[in-house]
């Protein structure tokens, strides 16, 4: 099968499920979360950067308060996930150490990834994770989270973490090994799909229920990811995470099926910004700011001349250009208030003016569309809409 190699990728996100991590009986799987580890490990090493979310945390709970044997009331999961969470952190922890590798504990819940300001804190915090080279270990925060505000699936929480890091790949590692037209165990004229060129209706259908116990989703959760994932221009791929070294096994060819990315999905993502939200305020910039703008480079504050409007942290501004005409949209960085305190300030200055140590650029590169320049050729309209 045509599939590219797992080390050409930048970036990658690998969600475990909760069957696979512990056992109903005996609790945690050690053996096997080692050697899931040593996969990362290798990933790590070859310069790839990784993050992973991690389910298990109620199941493991359940185990440790020894609730596994009848279905929890709310306050009950809420408590097993709080049991949970500290066991698992110092479960990859530990596991982490043993090649000299550092990991962070991550919990989410729904609105931190739907909310543009929440949405923002969590990208920076994973983002200084990564740079730290430290691997980011993310699961929703089941403590806190009830039925209706919650993913109550990890593949979706996944998904959006994938895209809103920009990962080249997504691997869900289940008790599946791959995509087939319809469930195995129930039909046995069931055919497996090595590539999925894109998730239409027909494979949608094809989605079927939970095969564990453990599991909230189901192969329709995975699909609802991939949709998440692919439109964002992030491969995905649904792997069996049951062999030992998971990783290397898919390195190695074992059976998985690989969904792939949007071919335009940048530029899906920047009409997103560009068009479908009305700018919240202002911010007009200098003929330096703007040509770096141009090249590809994000929004400082010591470009920024003037600032107008009432707008939050994330919140979408239109950039203007020394001419005032709008030159671009983003997401900015800060609130309306200390976006007028530091505009044109060296970024070194921001911390002593507004007290605290704040974010470098007012709106970051990943978070711009700019218009395409007046006479603009067809290259650099399509530049600008990130085609």
């Amino acid at each position: 099968m045509n599939r590219p190699s797992l080390f050409t990728y930048r970036r990658v996100t690998v969600k475990i499920g909760s069957a696979l991590l512990v056992d109903r009986t005996s609790g945690l799987k050690r053996q096997w979360l080692a050697a899931l580890v040593d996969d990362i490990a290798r990933l790590a090493a070859s310069g790839i950067e990784v993050m992973v979310v991690s389910s298990g945390a109620v199941a493991l709970g359940r185990t440790v308060l020894g609730l596994s044997r009848r279905t929890l009331k709310l306050e009950e999961s809420q408590a097993a996930a709080s049991v949970g969470q500290i066991a698992l952190a110092g479960a990859w922890a530990e596991a982490f150490a043993r090649h000299g590798l550092t990991s962070g504990q991550v919990l989410v819940t729904l609105g931190d990834t739907e909310e543009r300001r929440r949405y923002l804190n969590v990208r920076a915090t994973i983002s200084a994770l990564l740079k730290m080279k430290a691997i980011p270990v993310i699961n929703e925060n089941d403590t806190v989270a009830t039925t209706e505000i919650r993913y109550g699936d990890n593949d979706r929480l996944a998904a959006r973490v994938a895209t809103m890091m920009g990962s080249d790949l997504l691997i869900l590692l289940s008790d599946v090994d791959g995509f087939y037209t319809a469930a195995p165990e129930r039909d046995p004229d069931a055919r497996f799909i090595p590539i999925v060129e894109a998730i239409t209706p027909e494979i949608m259908a094809m989605g079927g229920e939970a095969a564990s116990e453990l599991s909230r989703g189901g192969m329709r959760t995975k699909l609802d990811a991939g949709r998440i994932a692919t439109a964002a221009g992030t491969a995905m791929l649904i792997a069996s995470g049951k062999p030992m070294n998971p990783l290397k096994a898919i390195e190695e060819g074992a059976r998985a099926t690989l969904f792939k990315p949007s071919r335009t999905p940048v530029r899906a993502y920047k009409t997103w910004i560009a068009g479908q939200l009305e700018p919240a305020g202002t911010i007009r910039v200098d003929a330096g700011a703007l040509a770096a703008l141009r090249a590809g480079k994000s929004l400082l504050p010591a470009g920024v001349t003037s600032v107008s409007g009432a707008f939050s942290r994330g919140d979408t501004v239109a950039i203007l250009g020394p001419d005032g005409r709008e030159a671009g949209r983003g997401l900015v960085a800060y609130d309306a208030a200390d976006a007028v305190k530091i505009a044109g300030l060296k970024t070194g200055d921001i911390a002593g003016v507004l007290g605290y140590e704040a974010r470098g650029a007012m709106v970051h590169r990943d978070d711009l569309v700019l218009s395409p320049p007046a006479g603009a050729s067809e290259v650099e309209k399509e530049n600008a809409e990130g085609k």
